[in-house]
């Protein structure tokens, strides 16, 4: 067994005010993707220079450097209030049906990955329709950055002792604060190691790559479900529900909607037009 590190969730108080791991990583992972993004197409800029044609492809008009900040302001927005909304609908409904006023006391805790991303494509959406630029051609910028955010964030949770394991006897496990005596799997750790470090990987060697607009955001859909479907059978499943159908968590019910609909997006883009 290793003991766990006993890391202060907040990296300074003043007053009422504090500063907190989880917060930051929201930062670190928001900024990096903004950069990143921004390289991106600053780089498909270059090799574009001295080249003949416009800034379409065949889906559309591509983003432009200038307008990204105004498309994070809708990511941020949309990330945001899906990851709370979703949360409330997806892992705790009855209790906010009670209390609706509560949905929106979000210092008390509850996101929920799959709504914010649910929340984020609508933003994107929004965003691409409103300014013409062609949606896949953005999302396959943005989501290849993603996991940087989804592993920072997986941080966060560990340093807050959350969203911690199952009970085991494995040499790593870990007697987490607040979660009983029994050590357990630092699935925190498995889904940074999965959902931020291995998928980053993968989507930042394709992106180079000639492929069809959408084909990352597809891949991307599908590898995260695929990852969080594996992890939850070491992650303990949410108190207030337990196991929602048979032996399946709900983050393993709406990551195996999202691996088929990623790969029913993935056949979809495979067959449109070339990028």
């Amino acid at each position: 067994m290793i003991d766990y590190p006993d890391i202060n969730p907040e990296i300074v108080r003043v007053g009422p005010l504090a500063v907190r791991w989880y917060g930051m990583m929201y930062l670190i992972g928001f900024a990096s993707s903004y950069l990143l993004v921004r390289k991106q197409i600053k780089e498909r800029e270059s090799m574009k220079a001295g080249r003949a044609g416009s800034a379409s492809g065949p889906d559309g008009r591509t983003l432009p450097l200038a307008e990204v900040d105004t498309l994070y302001t809708y990511l941020i927005v949309g990330l945001l209030l899906g990851a709370r909304l979703g949360y409330a609908l997806f892992y705790n409904f009855s209790y906010y049906l009670r209390h609706p006023l509560e949905v929106f006391a979000v210092w008390q805790g509850g996101m929920s990955f799959h709504g914010g991303f649910i929340g984020s494509v609508i933003a994107g959406l929004l965003f691409c329709r409103h300014f013409k630029v062609d949606f896949w051609h953005a999302a396959d910028l943005v989501i290849v950055t993603a996991p940087i955010g989804i592993g920072l964030g997986r941080i966060g949770n560990f340093i807050n002792a959350e969203l911690y394991g199952r009970p085991t006897d494995v040499p790593w496990a870990m007697v987490f604060p607040g979660a009983g005596p029994l050590p357990r799997h630092p699935s925190q750790l498995y889904e940074f190691f999965l959902e931020g470090v291995v998928l980053f990987a993968i989507l930042w060697t394709l992106r180079g790559k000639e492929v069809k607009r959408g084909v990352l955001t597809s891949l991307f859909i599908i590898l995260y479900g695929s990852f969080r479907f594996f992890v939850e059978f070491f992650r303990e499943p949410d108190i207030q529900l337990g196991f929602v159908l048979g032996f399946l968590t709900m983050g393993q019910v709406l990551s195996g909607l999202m691996v088929l609909a990623g790969v029913l997006l993935f056949l979809y883009r495979k067959r449109a037009s070339s990028a």
